[in-house]
């Protein structure tokens, strides 16, 4: 799974929306929105925060690192 559909999967499974995922992994939601369409991907930062968020919440998600 590539980060945007990894990103959107964790979001989903939360049952958040893109502004309430970023509020609790503390970016905007501009960032979210980048993310999951592939725009950009999470810093070192938010990835801690975002692996942090999975396992709080027990999601399990593997980012393929290696896609384009």
């Amino acid at each position: 799974m590539n980060f945007s559909e990894a990103i959107k999967y964790i979001r989903k499974v939360a049952y958040l929306s893109q502004e309430s995922f970023a509020k609790e992994i503390g970016v905007s939601f501009s960032t979210v929105n980048r993310w999951e369409r592939g725009k950009s991907k999470p810093n070192y930062a938010a990835m801690k925060k975002i692996n942090a968020f999975c396992n709080d919440n027990s999601i399990k998600v593997d980012f393929d690192e290696d896609d384009s």
